[in-house]
């Protein structure tokens, strides 16, 4: 039991436990609309307004934290980072509790992916 506690003690410090528990929807919409999300992503942010943006919705919020986290960290974290300059200027402003905010809200938006067989 001690170890448990000592592990998700250590993992929350280092921001690896799941983000859809304590996140809240309600702020994270109002964060996605104020940034304007679908006038890239589209409606319902499941209908890209380009092939190479991708469909957000429905996808997992542990995912779409660890991404906008990335491109907030861009190019200065070679392991960790990505280099996007639209996206790494979006999310600038935003703290890593409106990121978790915005990928449970994001994440409870009912997806469209369709699986090749």
């Amino acid at each position: 039991m001690k170890f448990a506690l000592i592990t998700v003690a250590l993992l929350s410090s280092l921001g690896l436990v799941s983000v859809a528990n304590a996140a809240n929807k309600e702020k994270g919409q109002a964060l996605v609309e104020k940034a304007n999300c679908a006038s890239c992503h589209g409606a319902g942010l499941n209908a890209p307004i380009l092939p190479t943006y991708p469909k957000l919705a429905g996808q997992y919020a542990d995912y779409l934290y660890y991404a906008l986290k990335a491109y907030k960290v861009g190019n200065g974290n070679a392991q960790f980072g990505r280099n996007n300059a639209v996206m790494g200027s979006q999310v600038q402003n935003f703290t890593d509790a409106d990121l978790q905010d915005m990928a449970a809200y994001i994440a409870s938006l009912p997806g469209n992916f369709v699986v090749k067989k």
